[in-house]
């Protein structure tokens, strides 16, 4: 069943990607140990930072002090870098990959591409006659490419430096309602016991096979093992808010209160929001 174990395998890295943020989480880095609600904050300041600049020298100077940050937090600066910049060819230069030609827009032409007998006009389109590269293009998708890749960076900065249960808290500072607290951590829980759940299937599955599955057996099996999961997912929602109500539970959520912030925090906290400032006014 190669598409079950191809499957399989996906569901596998969500579990270990889990473990590697509750890993690198709990190292004796720089932002491994601030207070989550410092990260939090200053780290969507600095997104808002990056969603404003329109310029591309202030947006390389976040990603230089973003990787400066992974380095100071002693993660694997090479192999997180891998996946953020995967993302951001992927969301930053192959979709909007057609405005880096002046047929969607004018601008300076760089170099031409091709050139054609003469210029068409089609209803609102006109394909002009010397089709290239302009400089607005390639600033356009630099200046993109960069968003994302800031974007990315920093939220894989919160998640490789604070626990996932401390960030649901830390939520608390933006007024996040009780419900979507409790929604996110059980969601969360969840997705664990969800992934090993399936793969104990597909073992248990595979162990009974003496050779290949035809695929049109291996489509209805993974059909009834849906069916099968949402079932038993039901069941389980239901269970476990039986047991919160008859433990009490009510409309408030009650969360371990945070510790008081220390000097490392407000030294953290002032160097991030300086260093935002003055990416803002670049």
């Amino acid at each position: 069943m190669p598409f079950l174990e191809k499957g399989i395998h996906r569901f596998s890295r969500v579990v270990q990607t889990g473990y590697a943020h509750w890993e690198s989480s709990s190292r004796n880095g720089l932002l491994q140990q601030v207070d989550a609600r410092v990260k939090v904050s200053l780290l969507a300041f600095l997104l808002v930072v990056v969603s404003l600049k329109q310029a591309i020298a202030p947006q390389a100077g976040v990603a230089l002090f973003v990787m400066f940050l992974f380095a100071l937090s002693r993660l694997e600066i090479f192999a997180i870098y891998k996946r953020i910049l995967a993302l951001g060819l992927l969301f930053g230069v192959l979709v909007p990959f057609p405005s880096l030609f002046n047929l969607f827009s004018g601008g300076e032409i760089l170099f031409p591409v091709f050139r054609l007998a003469r210029p068409y006009q089609w209803w609102i389109y006109h394909v002009p006659e010397v089709i290239g590269v302009t400089r607005e293009g390639v600033h356009g998708i630099a200046l993109l490419f960069l968003r994302v890749a800031n974007s990315v960076a920093l939220s894989f900065l919160l998640l490789y430096t604070t626990p996932f249960t401390d960030v649901v808290k830390a939520l608390r500072v933006f007024r996040v309602p009780d419900t979507f607290v409790v929604i996110f951590t059980l969601s969360y829980k969840y997705l664990f016991l969800f992934t090993r759940t399936v793969e104990d299937m597909h073992l248990a599955k595979k162990s009974r096979l003496l050779g290949p599955l035809p695929d049109r057996e291996a489509r209805r099996w993974v059909a009834e093992r849906l069916v099968f999961l949402y079932r038993k997912s039901q069941a389980r929602c239901v269970g476990i808010f039986k047991a919160m109500l008859s433990r009490g539970f009510a409309s408030d959520v009650r969360l371990r209160a945070f510790r008081p912030l220390e000097a490392r925090d407000w030294g953290v906290a002032a160097t991030i929001l300086g260093a935002g400032a003055v990416f803002l006014a670049w």
